[in-house]
Order: C-alpha cells, then structure tokens, then sequence
C-alpha cells in the first residue's frame, strides 16, 4: 500500500488527483463540526450521548459523529446511499428502468439523476424527523419563550440546512469520483469511519490496558486487542477477494476471411457476492423501531432484544436472542440480495448468443442449472463469513462491556474502501504508463 502510494505521488497528474480529494476530505470534516443553525450545543450534547452505544452506534460510526453534535452533514451519505439502493432494486424490478441501464451511458446518467432525486427526498424525510424530534427535547431552545410563527421558522431552517448538507455532501461524493481518485462517495463514507477510530481505541485501551493491574497484564491485554484486529482485517481482506472462476470456453467461427473465438475464458464469482448490504439490512430491520421507540420516548424492556448493546451479556442472555435473529437475517438477506442482482438466466443466455459454454455441461437450461447450485454455495460461505466479521465484535462487546462505535459492518467498509482505492490508483498509473510506451 505505501509503495504504492509512494509510487502515485511521483506522477503529476495521480498526485494532483489526490490532493483534490485530500482538500475535499477535510471539507466533510470542517462541515462534521459545524452544528445546525439555532441550535443549543449543551443541549445537543445531552440529548445525544445516546449516540456512542446500542442501536445508534453504527450510525454514529458512519457519519462521523456529525449526528453526536447535531452538524450540517448529520444526514451524513446515508440518504444517498439509500437512494442508490433502492433504485438497484427498482431497476430490476420496473422494466423501463433497467432498459435505460442498458442503454450505456446516457441511460446511467438518467439513472444517476433518478438516485439525486430520490437522495433529497430521503434527506427531507430523515432531515424532517430528526430536526422535529430533537425539537421536542429542547435542542432549539424553550418553546415557550418563543412565537408559534419564530419556532416553525428555526425548524425549517434546520431541515433546510440538513438536506442541504446530505446534498453537499452528495456533490463532494461525485466530484471526488470525477476529479479525484474515484469512489468518491464509499471514501467520503470511509474517512467518517476512520475519524472514530481513534476516540474507540482510545477507550479500548483504557479499559483493557489502563485498567490491567501489573506490567504484564497491560502487554498481554494490548497484544491481544492488536491480534483480534489484525485477524478481522485479514480475514475481511480473504472476504472481499475471493472468487471462485468458472471456465468459459468460446467456440470458433468464420468473421469474413478470419477464423475468431476459441479462446478460454472464466465467470468470476465473489464470494462475498452481496457485499457489507446484508449486515446493513439486518441492522437497519432490526434497529429501526429501537431508533423510533427512542424518539417518542417509549423505549422499554423488548428494545435490549433487538439493540446490539444489549446482546451477548453473561448477566441477560435472553436478550442474545436478537443476536440469534440478527445472524439468520443476515444470511437470509445474503441470499435475497444476491438472488435480485445475479441472474444466471441472463448469463447463460449470453454466452449462448457469443458462442461460449461451460466445459462438460450443456447450454441453455443446464447451464442455469449449474449456476445456481454453485452460487448457493459460494453464497452460504460469504454468508458465513459475514456473520462471522459482523458477530466478533458483538461478541466482545457483550462479554466485556466495552464501548466502542466501528463495529464488523465498519471494518468491512474501511477495508473493502481502502482495496478497491488502491486498485484505482494502480490502473492509473498502469494505464499512464501504457500511453507513454505509445508515445515514444
């Protein structure tokens, strides 16, 4: 990775790309600190110390702590992350959409300006309940000591400011994408990731190797917690790039005067085929009515069932049954996932039309066939994976009551960010090079 990075800084046109996102990533953090027109940041900070644990840990993780202080991007990307997501589905699902995502890239550009739409729809919604529902605890100061007509106008300036944000942040996204390395919107999403990182180490040590009584048991402690994060990082890194390759082999045919085809080639499979979008479900189904419970002031006893907080612990392991339920969705939505965004019918359909078929089965319904048993597997091992990265942390935390806000969702994303960045920078370099080779 530094050899890399070494390597990239020696171009001008890479370092430049860069630098343009160095600047725009400091932007996300200025905006981060910037608290919400009107509000009471005493206040904010009583009414959000909830944010560091349970069920609103992991969204404080992915805004950066933009939600703990009530700031302009405390929508944070979420929104258009959603966006995103919904409208992947709804392109499977409503034919018009998916054969505008085939019709190259004026179609995806359609697509792209769908998703905006949807994102500011999603930033008013979110932006609406968090502003009224943070007014309601006094955020914005005393309603009594204000006119009806001064109070509804604070409240619509806040949501304006959050959608506004969520939108910034958007554009930031796209432009990183454009002007900077790429994947702008996953590494807007990664260094809001990383700037908790410290404040939960910190705690970490703290209580593992601050609270140790001897020598000894300080080493044996900090080895231990860089053993457990070195182990996830790897194995997430073994996750995200393993592939199962199913050989292709094309058949020959006349094209004029030539004879084409005959070459071997190969399908690769992922075996994380859905990506951290299963553990992002099961969290969100499972964390919603915890969130809405805490916002009207209801929370009860049935909310440790399906808050991660409260899962695993020696002293209530009844609650762990939300645990329980957390694993099997995310397995069932591994599945799911897949199933609506690989289509082995698809597949087959057009390697029979380019002349291609699968050693030693027959095309057409066989091949479908043979697909699909070997995606139910290859998706039961990455489910597995998954659960395993996603219970870990659960785990430690139940067991040793330790706070911390990244959990196996985080890492998966900092990790999968940080590989897919990096093999960026490497094709730039890779294809600079090759338009030199051409130039001499």
């Amino acid at each position: 990775m530094f050899k890399t990075f070494r390597d990239a800084m020696k171009v001008k046109d890479i370092r430049k790309r860069l630098f343009y996102t160095f600047v725009m990533l400091i932007v996300v953090r200025l905006g981060s600190k910037l608290p919400v027109p009107f509000v009471d940041i005493d206040a904010v900070r009583e009414n959000t110390g909830q944010f560091t644990k349970g069920a609103f840990s992991f969204f404080d993780a992915i805004t950066g702590g933009s939600m703990e202080n009530m700031s302009l991007f405390a929508l944070s990307i979420t929104p258009y992350i959603t966006s995103s997501i919904i409208m992947q589905l709804l392109t499977i699902a409503i034919p018009k959409l998916e054969e505008l995502q085939k019709d190259g890239e004026d179609g995806r550009k359609k697509i792209a300006e769908f998703t905006r739409y949807v994102t500011v729809i999603l930033a008013l919604i979110e932006g609406t309940a968090i502003v009224v529902g943070f007014g309601n605890s006094g955020v914005f100061g005393s309603r009594s000591q204000m006119s009806r007509v001064h109070y509804i106008g604070v409240i619509i300036t806040a949501i304006a400011a959050m959608v506004a944000g969520s939108a910034v942040l958007m554009w930031i996204g796209e432009q990183i994408t454009e002007k900077g390395v790429g994947n702008g919107i996953s590494i807007v999403l990664l260094i809001n990731i990383v700037s908790r990182i410290p404040n939960d180490l910190t705690a970490l040590y703290q209580k593992f190797v601050g609270g140790a009584s001897s020598v000894g048991g300080k080493v044996t402690a900090a080895i231990v917690i860089v053993a457990v994060i070195v182990a996830m990082v790897v194995m997430i890194i073994i996750l995200q790039d393993a592939e199962r390759r199913i050989s292709v082999q094309y058949s020959k045919k006349v094209q004029g005067r030539r004879m084409v085809g005959g070459n071997n080639s190969f399908i690769p499979l992922k075996v994380n085929t859905a990506g951290v979008i299963p553990i992002i479900f099961a969290s969100s189904l499972l964390q919603f009515p915890v969130i809405i419970a805490s916002f009207l002031g209801k929370k009860g006893v049935w909310t440790n069932y399906l808050s991660s907080n409260s899962w695993c612990k020696p002293a209530h392991p009844e609650y762990s049954i939300g645990f329980v339920v957390y694993i099997l969705l995310c397995v069932f939505f591994a599945y799911f996932y897949t199933s609506i965004t690989f289509n082995p019918l698809e597949i087959a359909d057009n390697m029979k039309k380019q002349g291609g078929f699968i050693p030693g089965v027959r095309p057409g319904k066989p091949t479908v066939d043979y697909l699909q048993n070997i995606l139910r597997y290859i998706i039961f091992i990455g489910a597995v994976g998954l659960v395993i990265v996603a219970a870990v942390p659960i785990i430690i935390t139940g067991v040793t009551s330790a706070q911390i806000s990244f959990g196996g969702t985080s890492m998966i994303i900092i990790v999968g960010v940080v590989l897919e960045t990096l093999k960026m920078v490497e094709s730039m370099m890779v294809v600079r090079n090759y338009k030199g080779f051409l130039d001499l």
